[in-house]
């Protein structure tokens, strides 16, 4: 799956030294998971990454299901712990395809990936599929075993969260496009309909 941007407001917020919430304490203290973090920072569209891949995702005995792409470190498994210090060093590498410091150690771990997991495993990426920063390295490794859900074309994070969330609920498996198509581009999608309460929700509040 892809990172969440630690640059940003929230990636600002949890680095502060001033934060006193439990997970920005944590982090300084002991650490957290990289889920977690990523989930705090990104919100809606890395929690439905977690929600999709902890429903789904089938890897080979021995390998991680579920694999972060972090900056200047690879592929890591979404419970790997992570300190503020090696938090901040994560934000410091720019995730562009040009970049060594990202492309160099995220190749060395897919192609890693690619040997263990076998020929007949499809690598099933929850990300942007609309950019090269992620499509250009994993493609040249994975070729046609690289997917992606056909049903992002068109959506923005938050339509793709949400629509990952929706489906882990529902316990339904969305269809995937091989990543080498052209099909990663397309009308703006359709946002999803509402989830209206059901009848013990609404008694209950």
């Amino acid at each position: 799956m892809s990172p969440a941007y630690s640059g940003g407001i929230r990636g600002n917020l949890i680095l502060s030294e001033r934060a006193n919430f439990d997970l920005a304490v944590r982090l300084r203290r002991e650490g957290a998971s990289l889920a977690e973090v990523f989930t705090f920072i990104s919100g809606l569209y890395f929690r439905g990454k977690v929600a999709y891949a902890q429903a789904f995702a089938s890897g080979p005995a021995g390998i991680p299901g579920a694999l972060i792409i972090t900056a200047g470190r690879g592929l890591v498994p979404l419970d790997t712990r992570v300190t503020i210090q090696e938090l901040q060093q994560i934000a410091a590498v720019p995730v562009d395809a040009t970049e060594p410091r990202y492309r160099e150690p995220l190749e060395r771990d897919a192609r890693a990936l690619a040997e263990r997991a076998g020929p007949e495993c499809d690598i099933i990426l929850l990300g942007s599929i609309a950019t090269a920063k992620y499509l250009e390295p994993l493609v040249d490794i994975f070729g046609d075993r690289l997917l992606f859900p056909s049903d992002f074309v068109g959506r923005g994070d938050m339509g793709r969260g949400g629509l990952m969330l929706r489906s882990a609920r529902d316990g339904v498996e969305l269809s995937y496009a091989p990543a080498t198509s052209t099909a990663r581009r397309g009308p703006r999608a359709a946002n999803l309909p509402r989830i209206r309460p059901n009848k013990i929700q609404r008694d209950s509040v």
